[in-house]
């Protein structure tokens, strides 16, 4: 079997650090065995994690889907140590993680849906993540970055479930789009939404991150949502509003308050999720004929058109990564990342 320098020491160290999130509010450092993996499981060592919306609202006890403890972490870019019986991928390679666990047979995943699997495990989520040093993954859920940084390798996943509701909603050049919230998925989508020849409107109640969206994505428009939102999405759009809305806040009173801004025909894509039940005004939406939908995860053809874009240097990585820590000090630094002010967009932990 093909070892790498780092497999060459692997089985004299057979314990390894990782961190669980024991409950909201409580982080810790641990260490365990290093995992065996089964008949059709790759032994990964993992190189850079995304910390995502979904890490901090575990952290706080506010997502959906959850319980504790939990080892987050799914945003992965690996390099995979020990491999069997792969046609193509080998000891060394440097693979992207897709963590939707799909069970492949499933009404959905028989229609090629396997981002929203009747059985499916997110890791961090529903199971544990990789926010440890070395993890087992199935081949099926690897796809293979060769000509990435192991940086860019980690916003691929956010960036996927950007272009999957891009897809979702069938976006056509030249529409006028609104996306509300200017953290990592919204300017992924805002940033993707651009080069399929959308007009941008970016919408957030933070000025730092709507500076952001305007000045390194380039978006066309900047709406801080406290000051009279609607009358300016009609004023940019020429009172047509926006035909697509794309909400990446997962906060009620904005998810709530999208139908607004949306034209007559139009579509509103809630790609943010909330614990909360909701509640729209029924006269309202269906008076414009309106089509909701929902976008969860991403598919593999997400990942590889990301991968894709990334490769062109089309997206502007350095400055998206604005805070990077060693693994060993994650978890004096997750609390700070909570706050607005320390003008976090995306952070990353390096091991």
């Amino acid at each position: 079997m093909p070892k790498t320098p780092d497999m060459a020491n692997l089985h004299s160290l057979p314990m390894m650090n990782y961190i669980v999130c024991e409950k909201p509010g409580e982080l810790k450092l641990k260490q365990k065995e290093v995992p065996t993996p089964s008949p059709h499981e790759a032994l990964l060592q993992i190189k850079n994690i995304g910390i995502c919306g979904t890490d901090l609202h575990a952290y706080t006890g506010n997502q959906a889907y959850f319980t504790y403890p939990r080892i987050l972490g799914h945003e992965l870019a690996a390099q995979i140590l020990e491999i069997e019986d792969h046609p193509t991928l080998k000891a060394g390679d440097k693979v992207v993680v897709m963590p939707y666990m799909s069970c492949g047979t499933c009404i959905a995943c028989r229609q090629g849906k396997t981002n929203c699997c009747q059985h499916l495990e997110v890791l961090g989520v529903h199971t544990d993540g990789g926010m440890q040093e070395i993890i087992t993954v199935s081949h099926d859920f690897l796809i293979p970055a060769p000509q990435l940084s192991y940086q860019e390798m980690a916003i691929v996943e956010p960036l996927s479930i950007g272009a999957h509701a891009i897809r979702r909603s069938d976006l056509q050049v030249g529409e006028f789009i609104a996306v509300m919230g200017a953290g990592p998925i919204g300017l992924g989508i805002m940033a993707l939404a651009q080069m399929m020849g959308a007009t941008v409107i970016a919408m957030d109640i933070n000025d730092q991150r709507l500076q952001f969206a305007q000045e390194v994505i380039g978006v066309d428009h900047t709406i801080n949502v406290a000051s009279n939102p609607l009358a300016k999405v009609q004023e940019i759009t020429d009172h047509d509003l926006a035909t697509a809305v794309f909400d990446a806040t997962g906060n009620r009173q904005a998810l709530e308050a999208g139908p607004q801004f949306m034209a007559h025909g139009g579509r509103y894509i809630l790609v943010g999720l909330s614990k909360d039940q909701l509640s729209f005004n029924h006269p309202s939406i269906h008076a414009k004929e309106a089509t909701l939908m929902c976008s969860r995860n991403a598919t593999r053809e997400d990942f590889q058109f990301v991968i894709k874009v990334l490769e062109r240097q089309a997206f502007p990585t350095e400055a998206f990564i604005t805070h990077m820590v060693p693994f060993g000090q994650m978890i004096t630094q997750f609390e700070e990342w909570l706050k607005p002010e320390s003008g976090v967009i995306k952070a990353m932990i390096e091991l």
